[in-house]
């Protein structure tokens, strides 16, 4: 079955940078689009980031614009996110999710890894 695998998160101060990694597995991840979604402590799901299955046309919040950039190997089934410039506003738990089409523009997300914490703190 679907498996999203997250890690790469931990503490890191103000102005830091974190990279997670997302290790996919139980579909053939080259033919789908990927993201990020993250949720802050008593917030909703936000949108971070996502790119189509073969790595292209690239989407960011705009509270992440030019801090993050979203990545993929499809040889090594990862999706990955540099977080640069790190700001407490970015302490959340980090999903990775998985679309069902080639493409996100317009899809919702259908699976959900089990996430990893990010926390911004001096």
């Amino acid at each position: 079955q679907v498996q999203l695998v997250e890690s790469g998160g931990g503490l890191v101060q103000p102005g830091g940078s974190l990279r997670l990694s997302c290790a996919a597995s139980g579909f053939s991840f080259r033919h789908y689009a990927m993201g990020w979604v993250r949720q802050a402590p008593g917030k909703g799901l936000e949108w971070v980031s996502s790119t189509t299955n073969g790595g292209s046309s690239p989407g960011y919040a705009d509270s992440v614009k030019g801090r993050f950039t979203i990545s993929r190997d499809n040889t090594k089934n990862t999706l990955y996110l540099q977080m640069n410039s790190l700001t407490p506003d970015d302490t959340a738990v980090y999903y990775c999710v998985k679309y069902p089409d080639p493409v996100w523009s317009g899809r919702r997300h259908e699976r959900r890894g089990q996430g990893t914490q990010v926390t911004v703190s001096s």
